[in-house]
């Protein structure tokens, strides 16, 4: 590498951590990495900054990790040996599949755009029959400025305000609608599950579209429109000035996705099985960048 500053891209499963920011006596992403790094001999105060924090459950493609490298190692090191010593030290459910050199002044938390994708199947009230229509409106509504304050979890003093670039349905080739893409610059906590949520009621009919409306309209007036279980949830990319060639936000191949049954007795086992697609996808996804790395 030719700067002591490196972009890492990592992915992790979410059930296999308790979030990524760290915290005493859990596994976190953020803790597992700094392990990693004093085993390697290769933490020094302050040398690490995540890009995205994620809640416990949250499964993740890409989060992105600024590692100020010690100069006699930076110099060195080439990017596969680099990925090499992260991985033998990185925990099973945790892997670093790109880096790059990056500017001594660049802050790896600013950036472009941030994609998530929400597989809605796995809600319970998902219905049997489908208004597609109803959907992609609810989709729809969400885009844009608004104020968010009934759509998330709101940190102190955070302006709730948040322009989501898109929210459109994540279809599988066939054209089956399984779910959200969202897409924003920056997003408030729990943002995007309560935003699942929301669109998952309107085509179960918990909620309607006046509803979404009136949330985002009459944000002063408190509205619980529910939050979507976590392990739903995938971050897919991030993308900054210096990450056009790390990789790219195009959706994965999903026709391989099973339906939900219709059997409610056999609901439960197809849950279980669509969580494993969810993390089969990752590991494909995983296996393909490190090919290419």
């Amino acid at each position: 590498m030719d700067s002591d500053r490196v972009m890492v891209a990592l992915g992790y499963h979410g059930d296999s951590f308790h979030g990524s920011q760290t915290q005493p006596g859990i596994r976190t992403v953020e803790g597992s990495l700094v392990r990693a790094l004093e085993r390697l001999g290769w933490w020094t105060p302050n040398c690490l900054e995540m890009s995205s924090r994620t809640d416990a459950g949250v499964s993740v493609r890409m989060n992105l990790a600024r590692i100020n490298l010690p100069s006699e190692v930076a110099g060195p090191i080439q990017k596969s040996n680099l990925l090499r010593a992260l991985n033998d030290n990185l925990p099973v459910g945790m892997v670093a599949w790109g880096a790059k050199a990056i500017p001594e002044e660049m802050r790896i938390r600013h950036s472009t755009s941030r994609h998530y994708l929400y597989r809605t199947e796995l809600s319970q009230d998902w219905p049997r029959e489908l208004d597609e229509g109803a959907f992609i409106e609810a989709c729809s509504c969400l885009q844009g400025q608004h104020d968010f304050t009934n759509l998330c979890r709101i940190d102190e003093g955070k302006n709730p305000v948040r322009t989501v670039d898109e929210c459109i349905p994540w279809m599988t080739e066939e054209g089956r609608i399984i779910g959200i893409s969202v897409k924003s610059r920056a997003f408030l906590w729990n943002q995007v599950r309560r935003m699942a949520s929301a669109i998952s009621g309107v085509a179960s009919g918990r909620n309607s579209i006046e509803d979404i409306h009136s949330a985002l309209e009459r944000p002063d007036i408190p509205v619980d429109l529910g939050r979507s279980p976590s392990e739903g949830l995938m971050l897919w990319s991030i993308e900054n000035l210096h990450t056009s060639d790390l990789i790219d936000s195009s959706l994965p191949d999903t026709s391989w996705f099973t339906a939900p049954t219709v059997d409610d007795r056999q609901h439960t086992r197809w849950l279980s099985l669509a969580r494993l697609e969810m993390s089969t996808l990752l590991e494909r996804e995983w296996m393909r960048l490190l090919r290419q790395a």
